[in-house]
């Protein structure tokens, strides 16, 4: 598997290009290799940074999940820009940047078919399938949603293809999967996402999803607005090389 790239680094903060297939941190049942298990091999200090276990989780006796410093995730076959909190004064301040909207997120992503709309913002709210817990959808949608919450993504073709097309997205709030449930929402599926393109989603021979978190840009300390961007994996790029133009 390829290594995570260190884009950049200062004692707050470290800036990294996470390849896909790479899970950001464990998950309940796995044990696999994770980004947080590089980033403690290089940066040992991050191990108290963070979260503090929940309480109530704890009175239950659940198994807490480590991530430290990770304040925000990509999905495992999303590559791109992740930023993660060296201290703890920066993982509060990055999480306050986060939530007040404070970041600007640019995503490409390669999705099955042509918009109608060239620019657009797609405003479903998303939640929880309460029948299957690890995969998100919009009330409109089948199935009974929990933990609904606002959600809002903005969209702009960069190039067309015969039967597909290259987007510039702006997730504009940090749902779960977000950017994946939005565009199948209206009819265009990431490509190579099975799960919410289904069994017949276009590029699903590609083992990954055709989504890379291309840039990240906020102010981390006043006056000072930081930019880091990551290009394309080459798989990525020799995808577009083949496909048939319009």
């Amino acid at each position: 598997m390829k290594e995570p790239e260190i884009i950049y680094k200062d004692k707050d903060i470290i800036v990294v290009n996470k390849p896909s297939g790479l899970p950001v941190h464990e998950a309940q049942h796995s044990t696999d290799y994770s980004l947080c298990d590089w980033l403690l091999e290089r940066f040992p200090e991050i191990k108290d940074v963070g979260d503090l276990p929940s309480e109530a989780l704890a009175e239950e006796g659940a198994r807490q999940l480590y991530r430290p410093g990770i304040v925000h995730r990509l999905d495992k076959q999303t590559s791109g820009v992740m930023v993660v909190a060296r201290t703890q004064e920066s993982f509060l301040r990055l999480k306050e940047i986060f939530k007040s909207r404070e970041i600007e997120k640019i995503y490409t992503a390669l999705v099955c078919g042509r918009p109608k709309e060239k620019t657009g913002t797609i405003g479903s709210p998303i939640g929880r399938i309460v029948t299957t817990p690890t995969k998100m959808g919009i009330p409109s949608g089948r199935g009974k949603l929990r933990l609904v919450k606002e959600a809002a993504t903005e969209y702009k073709v960069l190039k067309e293809f015969e039967n597909a097309a290259l987007l510039e997205v702006h997730p504009e709030t940090g749902r779960m999967h977000q950017i994946r449930v939005h565009l199948a929402s209206i009819g265009y599926p990431v490509a190579g996402d099975m799960v919410y393109g289904g069994k017949n989603v276009c590029l699903k021979e590609l083992g990954r999803y055709f989504l890379h978190a291309s840039s990240l840009s906020f102010s981390y300390r006043p006056g000072q607005r930081l930019k880091f961007s990551a290009d394309l994996p080459r798989e990525l790029d020799a995808i577009l090389a083949t496909l048939p133009k319009l």
